[in-house]
C-alpha cells in the first residue's frame, strides 16, 4: 500500500527498523486519567525499557521513583528497584472498550494500561505492517489549512492495542500527526508532534489525548492523556 510505504519510509524505513531489538526512553505521562485515579504522579520522569517486535515493557521510577513495573500480554508486576514482586497480575484482560472510570484504579491496571498505550506509540507505524493487521486508506481529511492522509487499521486479537481499530492521519511529510479510536467509552483522539530523529527512527516527542466532539472536532478539554518523551535510544 502507498501511504503506509510512505508513512514507514519517513519514520526510519523498514530495513533499519528489523535491525532494532530494543528501545529505552526517558519520558513522562499525565493527564486527567491518571489524576482522576489518584495517580496524577506515578508516571512522571521514568524510564521505559522494551522489546521493538514482541509486546514488552518496564517502567522503572513509577511512584515516586521507589518501583518499577512490568507489562507483558500474559503478565504484569509491580516490584520493588532490587527485583522483588510486591504484586502481580496473571494473564490480565481488560477490555477499554467496556471498561469505565474504575480502569485505572491501581497500579497493576495502570502498568497494563500505559504498556499498552507507550509500546503501541512507540511501534506505529511499522506495527501495521504486521501481516495480522488489516489496514486500508480512507479518502484525506482536511481543515482549512493542511490535508493529511488516513489509514484505517484492524488489529488482531493476539495484539493487545487501546482499541481495535484505530484512524492513523499522517501529514504530508508521512509523519503521524492524529489517531482516532474508542477508549473507555469515549470517541478520543491522539495529537502527537514535536517530531524528532533518534538513531535514524523519527518519533513524535509530544503526544496528547483528548475527546472528540460530536461534530469530529477535538475539544479543548480534558487533556485525558499528556505524553512527553525526552529521549530515546534503540539497539
Amino acid at each position: 500500500m502507498a501511504l503506509l510505504d510512505d508513512v514507514i519510509d519517513a519514520s526510519g524505513g523498514m530495513t533499519r527498523w528489523n535491525s532494532l531489538k530494543r528501545f529505552t526512553l526517558h519520558l513522562s505521562v499525565g493527564g486527567s486519567l491518571f489524576s482522576g485515579a489518584g495517580h496524577a504522579g506515578e508516571f512522571k520522569d521514568v524510564t521505559a525499557d522494551g522489546s521493538t517486535h514482541t509486546q514488552s515493557l518496564r517502567f522503572t521510577g513509577i511512584t515516586g521513583g521507589e518501583r518499577s513495573g512490568s507489562f507483558q500480554p500474559d503478565a504484569i508486576t509491580i516490584e520493588k528497584l532490587d527485583g522483588e514482586v510486591l504484586q502481580a497480575w496473571s494473564n490480565p484482560v481488560l477490555s477499554f472498550a467496556e471498561a469505565g472510570s474504575s480502569a485505572l484504579a491501581d497500579e497493576l491496571h495502570l502498568v497494563f494500561f500505559c504498556g499498552v498505550a507507550i509500546w503501541t506509540c512507540l511501534t506505529i507505524p511499522f506495527l501495521l505492517a504486521h501481516p495480522d493487521v488489516v489496514t486500508e486508506e480512507l479518502s484525506p481529511w482536511q481543515d482549512s489549512t493542511e490535508t493529511w492522509r488516513r489509514l484505517r487499521a484492524q488489529f488482531p486479537a493476539n495484539l493487545i492495542t487501546l482499541a481495535s481499530e484505530q484512524i492513523f492521519y499522517f501529514d504530508q511529510s508521512g509523519l503521524q500527526r492524529r489517531t482516532d479510536h474508542a477508549l473507555f467509552g469515549m470517541k478520543i483522539a491522539h495529537a502527537s508532534w514535536a517530531h524528532d530523529s533518534f538513531g535514524g527512527i523519527v518519533l513524535p516527542t509530544l503526544r496528547r489525548i483528548q475527546t472528540l466532539q460530536p461534530d469530529g472536532t477535538v475539544a479543548a478539554k480534558p487533556v485525558l492523556m499528556d505524553v512527553e518523551i525526552f529521549d530515546a535510544v534503540f539497539e
